[in-house]
This record gives structure tokens, C-alpha cells and sequence, in this order.
């Protein structure tokens, strides 16, 4: 297992010091980040942790999947790598704001 971890259906609310004390449980935490919405700021109720090593991940995916946490069971699992995307320079292509299918923002392979 490798050392960073997803950690999805977080409160809204939550922040990344309440995660770091969370994950601290398990080792040292090297990183928090909650993803947040770029044009609003909002949190999207999913982040990301990097654990100092790959058994503190792991013990920390264990100990933590399916648990409870700001009064929400939280996903904790391996983090998945980045797929690419196209559409452009920061890999957006439009989809990230759920419309805009008129312009296929940047997709190059046919429509059937």
C-alpha cells in the first residue's frame, strides 16, 4: 500500500487539522488536504492524507475505514494515481462544472 490515502464522504465541515489529529492516531501525518470546490471554496466531502510510511497508511485504512467521523461513516482507502484527462492545460475539459456538453471541451474521440 502506498502512503497516501483517499478519504471520502467527509463532513462538510471538516477541516485539515481535524484530519491530521484523526490520521495522527495511526503515525505521522506528512499531509492533509481537503478537495474544495475552485470557483466557490467549498469543501467537496473528499481529501487526500500522506502518511510518513506505507504501514502507517495501511494501519490507518484499517483502523479508520468504515468508522465514524463527524457524524458520517468516512472511506478511507489507498489513493488511486491521476488518469490523465484532455481538454487542455490543467486537465479540466470541461467537466468539472457538470454542463457544457456542447463543446466536448477538448475531447478528441468520436461521438457514436
Amino acid at each position: 500500500m502506498g502512503r497516501r490515502l483517499f478519504v471520502g464522504n467527509l463532513s462538510y465541515q471538516t477541516d485539515e487539522n481535524e484530519l491530521t489529529e484523526l490520521f495522527g492516531q495511526f503515525g505521522a501525518v506528512e499531509n492533509a488536504q481537503i478537495m474544495r470546490d475552485m470557483a466557490t471554496g467549498r469543501a467537496r466531502g473528499f481529501a487526500f492524507v500522506e502518511m510518513a510510511t506505507d504501514e502507517e497508511a495501511a494501519a490507518a485504512a484499517t483502523g479508520l475505514n468504515n468508522t465514524q467521523f463527524g457524524g458520517r461513516t468516512i472511506a478511507v482507502n489507498e489513493a488511486r494515481p491521476r488518469e490523465q484527462r484532455s481538454g487542455g492545460p490543467g486537465g479540466g475539459g470541461g467537466r468539472s462544472f457538470g454542463g457544457g456538453g456542447g463543446g466536448g471541451g477538448g475531447r478528441r474521440e468520436p461521438r457514436w
